[in-house]
C-alpha cells in the first residue's frame, strides 16, 4: 500500500489522524521548509575539521553532517567524547573547550543541519547502576550542538561494545523479570531526555534506528521483544517520550534502508511506520506527535563484501541512476531527512576535496529536488 504523504512532518500528522480516538491534542510544532540531505560515513569531522575546511564542506551537496567531538585533559591525555560518553566516567566542559571553541567560531552558513554524534559506548553499565555520569555527559554533548547551531544530537544506537538492548544479556549478571527491567530502562530514557533537554531545550533527537529496528526483529510481532537483540530499545525510547518536551522532535533514521533501490520499499516502510510500529510504545499518542520519519542509504553498500568500483560506478550496488531515483523516493516518503552513509568514498579530506567518489554521484545529489 503506497502512502500519499505531505511535504512536512507528514508522518507525525497522520498517525495523530489515526490515532485520535485517543483524544490527545498534537504538539504545536513549526513546519520546516524543505528537506534536508545529511552525511554520515568514515569521513565524519570534528569542529576543528569543520571550522578548517568549512569550504569543502558547503561545497558539497549536503545541508549538514554527523560529526564527533574529541577531549583532551589537563594531563594531556586525549580521546573521543562520542564513543566513550556512555559508561561510568564524567567528562568536563573543559575537557571540551576545542570543540566548544571551534564550534562558537564557525558560522556555518547553509551546512547546519549538523548533529552531534552520540554513540552508547562503552556501554558497560547495568541499567541499575548508577547513571549519573552518563547524563552529566549527555547534558555536554547537548549544549555542545546547541553551540554549534545544529538541529539536536545523532543517537547512534548501534551495540558497538556492551549488549544494552539485549534482556537476554543483561539479566546474566544482574537476574530481573522482563517487566521490572522495561521498568527501569524507560526511566533511564526519561532521565536521558531530561538531560539532553538541559543542554539543549526542544532539540532533535536523529536516531540511526528507533522502533523499526525492533519491529524488523519481532518479524512483525511473532517473536517477543524479551528475544530479540534489541528488545530493551523501544522501553528507552518510551521513557524519553514520555520526559520529552512539546518541541521536540524523534527522528527514526531507519538505516534499515539502506539497501533499497525501488520506489516501492520506502512507501512500505512508511506505511509500516504509521500502522505497525505504534502496537510496540505505550504511548501511541506521543509517538505520533514526535516522530519525524527519515531514511539511510549506504552509497557502498556492503562494502566489506562488495567492491567499490570508483572507475565503472555501473557495477555499484548503486549506479549514479540508481541513486537517483533511491534518493527521490526516500525524500518522497521522508519527513525531513535522508541520510547518506558511506566507508569507501570521502565527500571530503584534509588534503581537500572528495576521494574515491566518481563526480557523477556528486551530481545526482545536486539535482534531486528537495
Amino acid at each position: 500500500m503506497t502512502v500519499l504523504r505531505q511535504p512536512q512532518y507528514a508522518t507525525r500528522a497522520i498517525l495523530a489522524a489515526v490515532l485520535s480516538l485517543l483524544l490527545v491534542p498534537t504538539a504545536t510544532m513549526p513546519a520546516p521548509a524543505g528537506k534536508r540531505l545529511i552525511e554520515f560515513g568514515w569521513d565524519e569531522p570534528d569542529p576543528r575539521f569543520m571550522r578548517t575546511h568549512l569550504a569543502q564542506l558547503q561545497a558539497s551537496p549536503f545541508d549538514g553532517c554527523v560529526y564527533h567531538v574529541n577531549y583532551r585533559t589537563a594531563l594531556g591525555d586525549s580521546g573521543n567524547f562520542t564513543w566513550e560518553l556512555w559508561g561510568r566516567r564524567r567528562f568536563t566542559a573543559a575537557e571540551l573547550a576545542d570543540a566548544d571553541s571551534n564550534l562558537r567560531a564557525t558560522d556555518f552558513g547553509r551546512f547546519r543541519d549538523n548533529f552531534l554524534r552520540v554513540n552508547v559506548t562503552p556501554g558497560d553499565l547495568d541499567w541499575f547502576e548508577d547513571h549519573a555520569a552518563v547524563m552529566s555527559n549527555l547534558e555536554l554533548a547537548a549544549r555542545l550542538a546547541r553551540t554549534g547551531g545544529g538541529p539536536g544530537i545523532l543517537l547512534d544506537v548501534e551495540m558497538y561494545r556492551g549488549a544494552l538492548w539485549d534482556y537476554r544479556e543483561q539479566v546474566k549478571r544482574h537476574p530481573r523479570t522482563w517487566a521490572a527491567m522495561c521498568a527501569q530502562v524507560r526511566k533511564r530514557g526519561a532521565q536521558a531526555i531530561r538531560a539532553l533537554e538541559r543542554g539543549y531545550p526542544g532539540l532533535t533527537v536523529f536516531t540511526t534506528w528507533a522502533y523499526s529496528l525492533s519491529l524488523d526483529e519481532t518479524v512483525g510481532g511473532r517473536v517477543p521483544l524479551e528475544q530479540t537483540r534489541h528488545g530493551l530499545l523501544p522501553a528507552f525510547l518510551d521513557g524519553m517520550l514520555s520526559a520529552a518536551s512539546p518541541r521536540v522532535v524523534l527522528v527514526e533514521g531507519h538505516a534499515g534502508s539502506y539497501p533499497y533501490r525501488e520506489a516501492w520499499r520506502f512507501a512500505a516502510k512508511a506505511d509500516s511506520m504509521l500502522h505497525n510500529v505504534p502496537r510496540l510504545t505505550r504511548d501511541p499518542a506521543r509517538y505520533a506527535r514526535h516522530l519525524s520519519l527519515a531514511f539511510g542509504l549506504w552509497l557502498d553498500h556492503d562494502s566489506p563484501h562488495r567492491s567499490w568500483n570508483e572507475a565503472d560506478p555501473s557495477q555499484n550496488w548503486f549506479t549514479p541512476a540508481g541513486l537517483d531515483s533511491a534518493v527521490r523516493a526516500a525524500i518522497g516518503h521522508a519527513d525531513r531527512y535522508v541520510w547518506i552513509y558511506n566507508e569507501q568514498p570521502r565527500w571530503w579530506t584534509a588534503a581537500g576535496g572528495p576521494a574515491r567518489l566518481p563526480v557523477a554521484y556528486d551530481s545526482v545529489l545536486r539535482r534531486v529536488p528537495r
